[in-house]
């Protein structure tokens, strides 16, 4: 598959090389579509402000892009944070080429074109799924089998919201009630969802698509009163151990442990994370600002990096445009790299009863002593539990820091 992807982009750099003009983006709302199966596409809208810089739409969510390159009669597109390239050929405004992902050995057909609609409108809704919903994904299946919580939005035809599990939440869907059909999207260059299923004022039975490589079903049922299990209680530390130790490398080759004179009699958030995954970088968005906003107070952000990058200077090279695309300037630490398997995570962490997502925050007082973890995140998609996740956070840290 990597050879495969390699070779394609080589073609499609090399293409038509005896063009002598150059067709740029010309300003405008463009939607785009990614083929993620035979039947289905995955659309998503951006708004091209000049050749160089556009703009991703994702129900609330606007992405700068600024990435923009120009290559014969092809245009190569890179997100920005994640390793997710759109390399296309135009011509006559029109785009034609691949999401590619090369590090995941992934490419999925891509197309766009001048059009402000993501999804149309057809029937009138004859449902309306605003509200909360218990969710199973792949139900029959004991291995793949997961739980969430829809909370959605519609007017009209028109529906926002997005899946929360117990380990992130599936951020900023947008898409249409035609009739009983319902779609959802969403595109950040990490994700690219598509959401299909059929719906009643109390059911939900459809498919879940990421990119052209996974397809799962999924069933949902009204219950306003339904809740996951809280955060807080899913990843612990083992019988024995009451702190967290580690010693990972920094970008300099310095080796940073938790023991450092730096995090003595301070308060510390040990984020386990990715720069690959999107609730990390929403997690990473807020705790970079509170970092800055608490330089005066004894606390210590410090991130441990697990990523599928084959080398270490390649991990750290997405570590690197991680902290200067977001501000953040605490450490982060490679923990990890050429896989993110969650049990390979875990075997650096002995002392948790698991890595269950990306991300997790460890909370550790200022004698050293872990008082709690959180799993997850619930990012600005989830509206009012991320409000409540920055009211809870604020108030525990404040907490720990008066004793």
């Amino acid at each position: 598959m990597r050879k495969y992807i390699i070779l394609l982009l080589i073609m499609v750099m090399c293409s038509c090389q005896d063009k002598s003009t150059q067709e740029f983006l010309s300003f405008g709302n463009y939607r785009a579509e990614l083929k993620v199966s035979n039947t289905e596409v995955l659309p998503f809208t951006f708004k091209v402000k000049d050749a160089n810089t556009l703009t991703v739409y994702n129900a609330e969510e606007q992405i700068e892009v600024d990435e923009i390159t120009y290559r014969n009669d092809s245009i190569f597109i890179n997100m920005p944070v994640f390793e997710a390239l759109l390399a296309a050929k135009i011509e006559n405004g029109v785009l034609n080429g691949n999401f590619i992902v090369e590090g995941k050995g992934r490419t999925v057909p891509f197309v766009a074109k001048k059009n402000e609609t993501r999804f149309n409108k057809g029937a009138e809704a004859k449902a309306n799924i605003t509200g909360n919903w218990e969710t199973v994904f792949s139900p029959e299946s004991d291995e793949d089998k997961y739980i969430a919580k829809g909370i959605f939005k519609q007017n009209g035809n028109h529906v926002t919201g997005t899946f929360r599990t117990e380990t992130g939440d599936y951020r900023f869907l947008e898409g249409v009630v035609n009739g009983n059909d319902l779609k959802l999207s969403t595109f950040d260059g990490a994700h690219a969802f598509l959401f299909t299923g059929t719906v009643t004022d109390s059911t939900i039975n459809g498919h879940f698509y990421s990119g052209n490589h996974w397809k799962e079903p999924f069933t949902a049922k009204r219950n306003e009163n339904y809740e996951l299990a809280s955060a807080n209680t899913l990843t612990y530390l083992k019988d024995g151990y009451d702190s967290l130790a580690f010693t990972f490398p920094d970008a300099n080759g310095n080796q940073v442990s938790l023991s450092d004179a730096r995090f003595k009699n301070k308060v510390v958030l040990v984020q386990i994370m990715g720069t690959w995954c999107p609730n990390c970088l929403d997690e990473s968005k807020y705790y970079a600002q509170f970092y800055k906003d608490n330089k005066d107070k004894p606390i210590e952000i410090v991130a441990l990096a697990f990523e599928y990058a084959k080398t270490e200077a390649k991990a750290f090279a997405s570590i690197k445009r991680l902290q200067e695309k977001v501000g953040i300037e605490y450490p982060i630490l490679l923990a990890q790299n050429g896989t993110t398997s969650k049990k390979k995570a875990q075997e650096k962490l002995p002392m948790l009863n698991h890595v269950l997502s990306y991300p997790t925050t460890v909370f550790v007082d200022k004698k050293g002593k872990v008082r709690k973890i959180h799993t997850g995140f619930n990012g600005p998609a989830t509206g009012d539990k991320f409000t409540e996740f920055k009211s809870e956070f604020t108030a525990f840290v404040d907490e720990l820091l008066k004793e």
